[in-house]
């Protein structure tokens, strides 16, 4: 065996500061879009203008993408908040006594990131908005705006008289691939198919590691059909002039109705088999010869020319919108199949995430292509040229170089617009729809020992396909809320607003999981891994970077001071005895795992429940822990000669040890230790850092560096610990060496579904297939 790869997890996304709380003052102006204030309608939205256009005191760099309804702006901000920091104590010229002192200090500091905003709202407002951001933009580093779309010529002298600053214009269809290929590569559920009469309707696609080629069917006023092959090789293959615009036009002379909105929802209300004439109205039934179903529409609006009636507008706009849906899908499907090409996706804002929309535009494909080119639609399909226009405009900073991670707790989620759904439940941010993302410290890549890349899924179970977990799930992070806020309090005991931030958390994270019962699609597939994430990210939203600082301080002071007794106990064991020592150690201590309930009842009723308890608690099996459990096994596989690559969180979740934390760990252990310190001398031990900012584990998304020792040092072998890491995730990852899958079931529902009890151990150890 040449080397071995453990792996603990983090979770860790840039927070921010909420600014200041009110309403938003709209003008509603004339269609032209120049009327002033002075001359128009008022109207006030109670929409705190904080939560739409943050941080723009910060902004450094803006583009906009102005199509005929709705405008799409995006900008770059640098945003401040605060991080734990850990170091060594300095001892230098002191001669203490260290025996019950912590292992190491904290503090909380403040960092700089970088975000991505990304805000779309109707034509309607762009004065108003365009009013307070130059109203709340102080940087005046900002000299140019990236433009694209007709509004960039339309409203090019109003952007630059409210903003003042020189619009710079840009290629539409050169946004809307960089647009595209952005979001394909950072956002890991963006793209989805939509299955009518299926429950969810929403499937999401993962991360692909290889996105080219495909081809993008841009849907505005009209169609462009776009073959993209690389990052900056694309080639226009087709159009058609049918398209949104069409659909508006058309449905704005048979139904007097304006909105492109409106027309949508009299669509979804619609019969258009009283409109078109099918082909069982032409044959009597199907068309046994042709294969054609009876229900296949023969002629759209064939009744309309000889049934002497009134038609609804209801009905006109359903047979209206089949007719472009159907039309746009068979030109879609053709040139996929001249170019051989098997993902089609659909961007532009004609879809919206209508499902009559989808649903035609699906069954079109696969009518014609037979199954196999696949339709696949876009989350943020919106904001592709807005993207696109600001990496344009940003590529001095290279931005493409880094990895992106959307941020759930500033993010509007896919809503429905299913007619049966109340309007509350449909509406995204109110008039608005919102796109947050974060600059991750290090570029993510795929780990080099993944058997199938493009087949992997981290996660083991789809909340979104699976109501009965969704249900327990949600409502077991409902319950857990109290306790997490509780945890974040403590953790900051000499903040005077710990308390009123705490609650803002817990409002901000209760709010997205009521959006979640409702919407379980809102943000992709939902599962565990996405729950936690979105409790991480709420609360780095207010602050609490490491609410399980304290307790990780206070618990490693105490492993440490144990560390060498538990060595010298495996030490006089027989090889066999001391194997199976170090695997009840290695599951041991991850019963000390405060986000899981029955754990934390355990612990806080007795706060003196330690090791050796734990240890008999499992059935004699055990959870695992830094010090008591993975040095032990680590220092334990340095003696056989094998190099150890340790891989751990990059920044906090829950308590799980951190990348900082485990270097001071490795320094005081090797300062016990000969074998551990020359190991680390040798460079025969590594510690790295994952790059993840979850609890879970995506195998997918790691950091860049680590890829690469992995690919150089010939790791053989991966250990992956912890129920999130290894249950929750990777339970069925497939890789193309041995591995070690290891955890401790300490949720009473999980363990159930699993068929074991609770604090079962998993130990699952996997060769790859011959």
């Amino acid at each position: 065996m040449r080397g071995a790869f453990s792996s603990q997890i983090y979770a860790h996304i840039s927070p921010w500061l909420m600014s200041w709380p009110g309403t938003f003052k709209m003008a509603e102006c004339g269609a032209s879009g120049s009327g002033s204030s002075g001359d128009s309608l008022d109207k006030s939205i109670t929409l705190p203008p904080d939560e739409i256009f943050r941080n723009l005191e910060n902004a450094k760099r803006f583009a906009i993408d102005i199509g005929g309804s709705l405008t799409k702006l995006a900008y770059y901000s640098t945003v401040q908040h605060k991080v734990a920091k850990v170091r060594s104590f300095d001892h230098s010229g002191k001669d203490t006594e260290r025996d019950h002192e912590p292992p190491y200090e904290i503090s909380v500091q403040e960092e700089i990131t970088a975000r991505l905003h990304f805000i779309k709202f109707e034509n309607t407002y762009i004065e108003a908005c365009l009013d307070f951001i130059k109203d709340h933009l102080v940087n005046t580093e900002t000299k140019v705006i990236q433009a694209t779309g007709g509004g960039a010529y339309k409203f090019k002298d109003l952007i630059e008289e409210k903003l003042r600053l020189k619009v710079d214009k840009e290629d539409v269809m050169t946004c809307l691939i960089k647009g595209c290929n952005f979001v394909l590569k950072n956002i890991p559920h963006e793209a989805f198919v939509y299955q009518k009469d299926s429950d969810p309707e929403f499937r999401f696609q993962t991360n692909h590691p290889h996105i080219f080629p495909y081809l993008l069917v841009n849907i505005g006023s009209g169609v462009s059909i776009v073959k993209v092959e690389t990052e900056d090789r694309f080639e226009w293959v087709g159009g058609s002039s049918i398209g949104g615009g069409t659909f508006w036009g058309l449905g704005a002379l048979l139904t007097k109705t304006k909105k492109f909105d409106e027309l949508l929802h009299l669509a979804s209300r619609g019969q258009h088999s009283n409109v078109d004439m099918l082909v069982r109205d032409v044959y009597g039934g199907a068309h046994q010869t042709l294969g054609l179903s009876g229900n296949l529409i023969a002629s759209s609006f064939g009744k309309s020319a000889t049934a002497d009636q009134e038609f609804s507008k209801e009905d006109m706009a359903k047979s209206l919108l089949h007719m472009i849906s159907n039309d746009i899908g068979q030109l879609a499907c053709l040139h996929a199949r001249l170019h051989s090409l098997d993902r089609v996706y659909f961007g532009g804002f004609f879809i919206r995430g209508h499902p009559v929309t989808m649903r035609t535009i699906t069954y079109s494909i696969n009518f014609f292509s037979k199954g196999e080119v696949q339709a696949l639609f876009l989350r943020h399909e919106g904001y592709l040229g807005a993207i696109g226009a600001f990496l344009k405009g940003a590529e001095q900073d290279n931005p493409n170089q880094y990895s992106w991670g959307e941020n759930y707790a500033g993010s509007s989620g896919l809503m429905s617009t299913s007619p049966e759904l109340g309007p509350a439940q449909r509406a995204r941010s109110g008039t608005f729809d919102l796109l947050e993302m974060d600059r991750l410290e290090r570029p993510l890549v795929n780990l080099p020992l993944l058997l199938d890349p493009p087949s992997y899924v981290p996660d083991t179970v789809d909340l979104t396909d699976d109501a009965l977990a969704r249900k327990y799930w949600l409502t077991c992070f409902e319950e857990a809320l109290d306790g997490v806020v509780k945890r974040a309090v403590a953790s900051q005991p000499d903040s005077v607003d710990a308390a009123e931030r705490a609650e803002k958390f817990r409002q901000k994270y209760w709010n997205k999981l009521q959006t979640l019962r409702q919407q379980p699609f809102a943000y992709g597939t939902l599962t565990v891994r996405s729950l936690l994430d979105t409790r991480e990210h709420c609360l780095n939203e207010f602050n609490f970077p490491d609410p399980y600082s304290k307790v990780k301080q206070r618990e490693n002071g105490v492993a440490l001071r144990c560390f060498p007794g538990v060595v010298r106990s495996l030490d006089t064991l027989g090889w066999e005895e001391r194997q199976l020592a170090l695997v009840k150690g290695l599951l041991a201590g991850n019963v000390f795992d405060w986000g899981a309930k029955a754990v934390s009842d355990v612990l806080e009723s007795d706060p003196y429940f330690g090791f050796e308890e734990a240890k008999r608690k499992l059935q004699d099996n055990s959870g695992i822990d830094i010090i008591l459990g993975v040095f032990p096994f680590v220092r334990e596989l340095l003696l056989r000669g094998t190099e150890v690559i340790l891989a751990c969180n990059s920044g906090p979740a829950l308590n799980d040890v951190t990348h900082s934390e485990s270097l001071i760990v490795a320094e005081r252990i090797a300062g016990m230790d000969p074998v551990v310190h020359s190991a680390l001398r040798e460079e025969r031990l590594l510690l790295v850092q994952t790059g993840s900012s979850s609890p879970c584990l995506d195998l997918s998304r790691l950091d860049k560096g680590l890829a690469a020792l992995v690919r150089e040092r010939g790791a053989d072998l991966v250990v992956i610990e912890g129920m999130g890491r290894a249950v929750h995730t990777n339970y069925h990852a497939a890789l193309c060496c041995e591995s070690l899958k290891l955890a401790v079931i300490k949720n009473a529902w999980l363990a159930e579904r699993l068929g074991g009890r609770l604090f079962s151990v998993i130990f699952k150890y996997e060769v790859p297939a011959e």
